[in-house]
């Protein structure tokens, strides 16, 4: 995690995979530009270190390994969970399907989206290996703005306005 505290830094990105030739994941092309506040660890560790000690204007174009990135996947992370967690008077919900991504939350009121691995029985076996996960990342954009966090940012943890990440 940055040692760059409560700024808030705004940046326009393209996410591929593997390099910046690889596919493209996501951008903010079109979209409103992403906005969060460094030193809460909001974004990927590495990721905020290559953009904390930029400024606006400045352009980036960086890989970060999948170990690094959202991790590898683990074999902790495909659990099973009992039918009823997805039923609705008596039945299995029509989106519960082998293949389709759900979204589950967790104790702590978290939510992580869980791939559908197969319809068992009694359970649902469910993979919450992060998509991402096993896969190499390379980011390029350019910084929008970098500025101190208001202090009402800081005591909600997220930047207001436009293009904040929420927590």
């Amino acid at each position: 995690m940055s040692e760059v505290k409560n700024n808030v830094i705004t940046v326009d990105y393209k996410l591929f995979k593997d390099t910046a030739e690889g596919e493209m994941i996501e951008s903010t092309e079109g979209n409103q530009p992403l906005a969060f506040l460094s030193g809460l660890g909001q974004m990927i560790p590495e990721f905020e270190d290559k953009v904390v000690n930029l400024t606006a204007g400045d352009n980036f174009s960086f890989g970060i390994k999948a170990e690094n990135a959202y991790g590898l996947t683990t074999e902790e992370a495909i659990i099973e969970l009992p039918q009823d967690m997805f039923k609705e008077e008596g039945k299995l919900v029509e989106q519960v399907i082998v293949g389709k991504v759900l979204p589950l939350e967790d104790q702590n009121g978290h939510v992580h989206p869980a791939k559908v691995i197969s319809i068992n029985e009694e359970t649902i076996t469910m993979d919450v290996n992060h998509p991402l996960a096993d896969q190499d990342l390379h980011f390029t954009g350019s910084v929008v703005e970098v500025r101190p966090a208001t202090e009402e940012e800081l005591q909600h943890g997220h930047v207001h306005g436009a293009g904040g990440v929420e927590h």
